[in-house]
C-alpha cells in the first residue's frame, strides 16, 4: 500500500523536538534584540530586591550585555536551577499566578537568553561567604569575587542563530532600544538607581530621586513644562501621571509610557482612551506624550498573554479604558497653572485701566473701567451664545442695557490674559499681561468658546430618536448581532433602535435626531463594534462634537472683522473661564505669550 501524501512531500513522524531546538523555539518568543535581554535581566535585578543597577554594553548588546545589581543574590546551590526552563522563586500556584506582582514569573528568560548566547551568572546570596559563577554553556560552578548581588553577562547574542542576527539594526540603534528599555525602568521605579554603559563610557545616570525628579532626569525639563498632572481614583483603580498638552504633541509616538502595577505595557485598549481624550484638541496626525501610571488589583488583569509580558488583559476592559479617558480629559480641561501666571479658569474679575489704555495712535478710547463686558456669562442655552457675536457684521451686540456692569475694584494684572490692547491685520488680539504681551487668534478662539457652549448645552438634554419611514437593513456578523441583542436598551439610550432579523441581518429602525443626513448604518455598525469592546457613549458623542465644531466654526468671529476693546476684553474673560481654552476645535493654538524678557532679548536692553 502506498504512503499517504501531503502537499508538502511524505508525511513525516511525530517526533520529540530536542531540547536545544526547543529552547531555541521559545528564545525566539522572549530574545527579539539585545534591548529584550536587557528589559529580562533588569526585571529580575529587581524583583531581587535591587537599590543599584548598571548596564554595561558593547556593540549597542550585540558583544556584551553585562547586567549588575545589589540585590539579594542566589543561594549556590540554585543557581544552575536557574538556568532551567519553567524554574522559578516568584510563583509555586495557580492562585499566586493570578496575584503575580512580580516583574518576572515564567521562569523562561534565563534559558531563553542562554539557549542564543554565550551566559554566565555570578552571585552571592547574604548569607554566604563569597560569590559563585556558572557557566551556562559547560554547567561549570566556580567561586567568585564580587558583593552581594547578582551579574548576569551575555556575549555574542544570536551567535548559534545567525539567521536571527543578520535581522538586527546597527549598533547604534541597538544601543537606542537598549537605553529606552532602562528608561522604561526608571520611570517606574524612582526608588532604584540605574546606569548605563556603552564602551566603558556612561551614558546615561538616573540616581535615586523622587518620582517628580526621576520624570525630569528620564524625560527632560520640556515634558514636564508641557504636560499637566492626572490623578483619578475611580472604583478599583488609581491612575496618576502626566499628560502632554495638545500643543506639544510629535510627530511620532515615542513618548508615550502606560504602566500596569509598574510594569510598562503596550496596551490598545488603553490608547484608545487616551486617544479619544485628545479627540477634539489634537491637531492632525499629531502624537501626544504621556506618562501613566495605572494600579489595579493583580487578580483584576492577566499578566500571562505574552512571553515577553508587555501585554495585558483587564478583567473589566471597558471599564479601564473609560477610567482613562475621562481621567485624561479632567486633566486637559484644567487649567495651564504654570508659575508665572495665574490659572486660566479662575473666576473672572472686573478690569481697572491703566495709563496704557489712552495711547495715542491704538484707538482704544476710554478706560475700560468705564466699559462693560459684550459677552455675559456662559448661558444655558448653548445655542444662544452664537449671537452674542455677529460673524458677518461690523459690530457687536446693538444694546448694552442688558449687560453685566464691571467694577474697578481689581487690578488687570490677575487677568492671566491681561487687557486687550489693539488688533492686529484683522486676525489676532494684543494684550497686556502681567508676563508681557499675549497674542490671540480671535476666530480660533472665540471657536472654542462656542464650541464648549454648544457641548455644554447638549450633555445634558436627551438624544432624540428619529424613526426611519424605510428601516436600513444591511448584513451584519455574528459579533454585531450578539452585541445589538445583548446592548438592546445602551442602543435605545443611544438613539438607535436595531432589530435582529436574521442570524446575519440586521435593521436599522432609528437613529439619533441630532445626526440626521449622515451614514447610519455606518454610524450604527461603529457603535456596534465600540460597544463590543470600549464604551458606544463616545461614538455618539465624537460624531454630535464633529457637528457641533462645523456648528462653531461657522458661528465663530471671521477674520477682519473688527472688534471693540469691550469686545476683545470680553473675548479673553470668556477664554479664561472656558475649558480646553488654548486649542482650537481642530487642536491648533489659540494664544501665545511673549514675555517681557524675550522682548528685551530682541532689543537689546541690557546689553
Amino acid at each position: 500500500m502506498n504512503a499517504v501524501m501531503s502537499p508538502a512531500g511524505p508525511r513525516r513522524q511525530i517526533r520529540e523536538l530536542p531540547d536545544e531546538l526547543v529552547s531555541q523555539i521559545a528564545a525566539g518568543e522572549v530574545v527579539e534584540r539585545p534591548a529584550s535581554v536587557v528589559r529580562e535581566l533588569v526585571d529580575n535585578a529587581l524583583d531581587a530586591g535591587a537599590r543599584e543597577i548598571v548596564v554595561r554594553l558593547m556593540a549597542g548588546g550585540v558583544r556584551s550585555i553585562l547586567v549588575e545589581d545589589d540585590g539579594a543574590g542566589i543561594p549556590a546551590n540554585e543557581l544552575p536551577l536557574a538556568l532551567k526552563r519553567h524554574a522559578t522563586s516568584k510563583i509555586a500556584s495557580l492562585d499566586e499566578l493570578e496575584n503575580v506582582s512580580t516583574m518576572g514569573f515564567r521562569g523562561e528568560a534565563l534559558a531563553a537568553i542562554a539557549a542564543v548566547s554565550e551566559l554566565s551568572i555570578a552571585s552571592r546570596h547574604t548569607d554566604a561567604p563569597h560569590a559563585q559563577r556558572l557557566d551556562a554553556r559547560s554547567g561549570e560552578l566556580v567561586p567568585a569575587a564580587r558583593g552581594v548581588g547578582t551579574s548576569v553577562e551575555v556575549r555574542e547574542l544570536f551567535f548559534s542563530t545567525p539567521a536571527r542576527r543578520k535581522f538586527l539594526k546597527t549598533d547604534a540603534t541597538e544601543l537606542a532600544h537598549c537605553l529606552e528599555a532602562v528608561r522604561r525602568h526608571a520611570l517606574a521605579r524612582p526608588d532604584v538607581g540605574f546606569a548605563v554603559w556603552h564602551e566603558g563610557k556612561l551614558l546615561a545616570q538616573w540616581r535615586r530621586a523622587p518620582l517628580e525628579q526621576r520624570i525630569r532626569d528620564a524625560l527632560g525639563e520640556d515634558f514636564v513644562a508641557h504636560s499637566r498632572e492626572v490623578t483619578a481614583q475611580p472604583t478599583g483603580l488609581r491612575i496618576s501621571g502626566r499628560i502632554g498638552l495638545p500643543d506639544a504633541a510629535r510627530a511620532r509616538a515615542d513618548e508615550q509610557y502606560v504602566y500596569v502595577n509598574g510594569r510598562h505595557v503596550r496596551d490598545r485598549l488603553i490608547s484608545h482612551g487616551l486617544r479619544t481624550a485628545y479627540a477634539d484638541v489634537l491637531h492632525g496626525g499629531r502624537q501626544p506624550s504621556y506618562l501613566l501610571f495605572i494600579e489595579i488589583a493583580p487578580s483584576r488583569v492577566d499578566v500571562n498573554v505574552h512571553p515577553t509580558k508587555i501585554e495585558v488583559r483587564f478583567r473589566d476592559g471597558r471599564e479601564v479604558h473609560q477610567a482613562v479617558r475621562h481621567a485624561a480629559e479632567d486633566a486637559l480641561a484644567l487649567p495651564r497653572a504654570d508659575e508665572t501666571r495665574p490659572a486660566l479658569f479662575e473666576p473672572t474679575r472686573p478690569a481697572v485701566w491703566s495709563p496704557l489704555a489712552e495711547q495715542a495712535g491704538l484707538g482704544l478710547g476710554a478706560g475700560i473701567s468705564e466699559r462693560r463686558p459684550a459677552w455675559p456669562a456662559p448661558s444655558s442655552d448653548a445655542v444662544d451664545v452664537l449671537l452674542h457675536l455677529e460673524p458677518e457684521s461690523g459690530r457687536g451686540p446693538s444694546s448694552s442695557a442688558s449687560l453685566p456692569s464691571t467694577s474697578a475694584a481689581h487690578g488687570g494684572d490677575d487677568w492671566p490674559l491681561g487687557r486687550a490692547l489693539a488688533q492686529l491685520g484683522g486676525v489676532y488680539i494684543l494684550a497686556e499681561n502681567r508676563d508681557g504681551l499675549v497674542i490671540v487668534d480671535m476666530h480660533a478662539a472665540h471657536e472654542r468658546v462656542v464650541y464648549e457652549r454648544l457641548k455644554a448645552g447638549l450633555a445634558g438634554a436627551h438624544i432624540d430618536a428619529q424613526p426611519l419611514l424605510i428601516p436600513a437593513i444591511f448584513p451584519a456578523t455574528a459579533a454585531e448581532v450578539a452585541t445589538a441583542e445583548a446592548q438592546v436598551e445602551t442602543l435605545a439610550r443611544l438613539g438607535l433602535d436595531l432589530t435582529v432579523l436574521s442570524p446575519s441581518v440586521l435593521a436599522l429602525r432609528s437613529h439619533p435626531a441630532a445626526l440626521a443626513g449622515g451614514d447610519m448604518v455606518a454610524l450604527a455598525r461603529s457603535v456596534l463594534a465600540e460597544l463590543a469592546r470600549y464604551d458606544a457613549s463616545h461614538a455618539i458623542e465624537r460624531a454630535q462634537h464633529e457637528l457641533l465644531s462645523s456648528m462653531a466654526c461657522h458661528g465663530a468671529v471671521r477674520a477682519n472683522r473688527r472688534l471693540s476693546v469691550e469686545e476683545m476684553n470680553a473675548l479673553l474673560r470668556d477664554m479664561e473661564r472656558t475649558e480646553r481654552a488654548d486649542q482650537c476645535n481642530h487642536g491648533r493654538p489659540t494664544w501665545r505669550q511673549l514675555t517681557l524678557k524675550e522682548l528685551d532679548q530682541r532689543f537689546l536692553r541690557g546689553r
